[in-house]
């Protein structure tokens, strides 16, 4: 029994266990990516016009990004209090919504309504928050695989919670909303006390690269798999047998990642507390990572930097390295008798604090690139029922579903392919970022053309782009700004979202929509005094909001989401210019 306990007691803080629930948690956070389902439903309960309808996802957008409190929270209290009031919130929210929806309370007015979807979907922050932070803290050396993986699977939610819905076998759209409402509350409950920092830096292994090479694995079977079932469900008629045994094999897929803490736990041997510590030593040729050097003087980087001579640049390396590790060890001394003067403002690559690195050029030029992209994106996450009821599909399930695994590809791919490019050849993770907007904005481009597939195309490129910023992004930044203040500056950075929807859905598509919309009733007003019964079957004057019809809805406001995701690729690669520097010192000791 004693052998029993300490195999339990090994799988309890395995950070694989965490990792591997934080995954779970994500696959049912991403609610925000469900409004795209969900704006019909309300539109049609409600009688908004499709303004009210980007007002409410102005909301939705402020709730799921505004996470200063969860950020400022995640340092004092534990994950466990977090995670409890992230679930509060989300059922709060949905919950009153779903009443409002099916009728068993009074609506709102649209401000009210507003507040409710603001609470609702701000309880995400705080999965998100936690998630991050503890698998970042658990895994300091991989950041970039950590970062896509948790963010891939927020992205996957829609998809997951759209094919559980399809169990339900209902009619009524309104338990979609329900889903919302119950569905991430009782996973983040249920798994509140397993997601926590359990010492991940003294958890290193060399088998690693195989675990995480075997969840790259169970997302592109993920992904495969979903796009697959979600096509099939688009162009046939299934049974209910069928789709449940469908959803069946999709929980077991999620399930499956609990593999990896259970193989550990039984192939590995229980270690003594100072043993284990001593895997905290870094692998020769490893870079250092925030964690690290946390444990050393904040001087050491930018004092090395200045007191260095001018001419120690052009000494062979093997003597460069030999000249600065004096100089460093002296500084250090220097530092320990108080005669070195500690720099209030740090240098890039080590940790800032948010007041910090709001001064710097770096951090903004990063904040407007995600604005551009990560804004427009969410503009047709957010619109897609519209758009592809505009241009004549009946049901915007099979878009939004598909534009989350398009989604969750992007930051699952994006986390891997920029940690190749940071790794592999010392340049900056933003050139990937800058490819990523550039396949946007040919995405856009294919929305306002509206030829024949392109809203397949579109969906793909968009959702692909748009993942590919929130694995990319929170990376660079831990990188640059430090890991310390992480919590702070992420929930900073996802504020860029909210404010590029207002601008994108809630100023400019939302409004061309509305004006087509009027203009079309207005063509048709004679018509309509001739034939009144033909138009009302057609629903241009039937009860309810008007409908716009055709390309000619998201043409303009495509086309220009389509321009300012050219104007952030360039963005992007002013940031590529102005931190090659610092990535090459980051990451040299990586390749040789």
């Amino acid at each position: 029994m004693g052998k029993v306990g300490e195999r339990l007691r090994a799988f309890s803080t395995n950070r694989w266990l965490v990792f591997v629930a934080a995954m779970w948690l994500q696959s049912m956070a991403g609610i925000g990516y469900l409004f795209g389902a969900i704006s019909p439903v309300v539109k049609a309960a409600l009688g908004y016009n499709q303004r009210q309808v980007a007002a409410l996802g102005v909301a939705k957008d402020l709730g799921d990004c505004v996470g200063f409190f969860a950020g400022s929270l995640s340092a004092v209290l534990p994950s466990w209090a977090m995670l409890l009031i992230g679930a509060a919130q989300n059922f709060l929210g949905y919950g009153w919504l779903w009443l409002i929806v099916t009728r068993q309370v009074p609506p709102l007015h649209l401000w009210m309504m507003c507040v409710l979807i603001f609470v609702g979907t701000n309880g995400e922050t705080y999965f998100n928050t936690t998630a991050l932070v503890t698998c970042i803290q658990n895994f300091p050396k991989s950041r970039g695989p950590t970062v896509g993986i948790m963010k891939g699977f927020a992205g996957l939610s829609s998809a997951i919670l759209t094919q559980l819905y399809a169990v339900m076998h209902t009619p009524d759209h309104a338990t979609l909303v329900f889903m919302v409402a119950v569905g991430p509350s009782l996973v983040a409950i249920g798994l509140m006390f397993i997601i926590r920092p359990v010492g991940g830096h003294r958890q290193v292994r060399p088998s690693d690269k195989n675990s995480f090479m075997f969840i790259y694995t169970i997302c592109l079977l993920l992904a495969s798999y979903l796009v697959g079932v979600m096509l099939v469900q688009d162009f046939m008629q299934l049974s209910d047998n069928m789709v449940n045994f469908l959803t069946v094999v999709l929980l077991i897929l999620l399930i499956s990642p609990i593999a990896i803490p259970v193989t550990l736990t039984l192939s590995s041997k229980t270690q003594h507390p100072t043993e284990e510590a001593l895997l905290s030593e870094p692998s020769k040729g490893e870079t250092s990572t925030s964690q690290e050097k946390e444990d050393q003087p904040e001087v050491i980087l930018s004092e090395v930097e200045e007191q260095k001579p001018k001419d120690i640049d052009s000494l062979p390396p093997s003597e460069r390295r030999k000249r600065i590790a004096e100089l460093q060890t002296k500084l250090v001394q220097a530092a320990a008798r108080g005669g070195v003067r500690i720099r209030r403002q740090p240098h890039r690559g080590e940790n800032f604090t948010l007041m910090q690195a709001l001064v710097k050029a770096d951090f903004w030029l990063i904040w407007f690139s995600l604005l551009l992209g990560s804004g427009s994106g969410l503009t047709v996450i957010d619109n897609l029922g519209q758009m592809s009821q505009s241009v004549g599909f009946k049901d915007a399930h099979i878009f939004v579903s598909l534009i989350s695994i398009w989604n969750f590809l992007g930051r699952v791919g994006g986390g891997y392919f920029s940690e190749i490019v940071v790794r592999e050849h010392t340049y900056p993770r933003h050139i990937a970022l800058a490819i990523a907007q550039m396949l946007m904005a040919v995405g856009h481009f294919l929305f306002a053309m509206a030829w024949p597939g392109t809203m397949y195309i579109g969906t793909f490129l968009v959702g692909l782009g748009y993942g590919a910023h929130w694995a990319i992004v929170p990376a660079a930044v831990s990188e640059l700004f430090g890991v310390k203040h992480f919590g702070a500056m992420y929930n900073f950075l996802t504020v860029a979202n909210p404010a590029g929807s207002l601008v994108f859905s809630g100023l400019i598509a939302s409004n061309l929509y509305d004006y087509e919309a009027e203009k079309q009733a207005q063509q048709h007003h004679m018509t309509a005094v001739q034939s009144p019964r033909l138009l009302h079957n057609m629903g241009l004057f039937a009860d309810g909001p008007l409908k716009c019809e055709g390309s000619v809805c998201f043409y303009i406001s495509s086309l220009i989401m389509s321009a300012f995701c050219v104007v952030g690729a360039g963005l992007s690669l002013i940031i590529v210019q102005r931190t090659k520097r610092v990535y090459s010192h980051l990451y040299r000791s990586v390749r040789t």
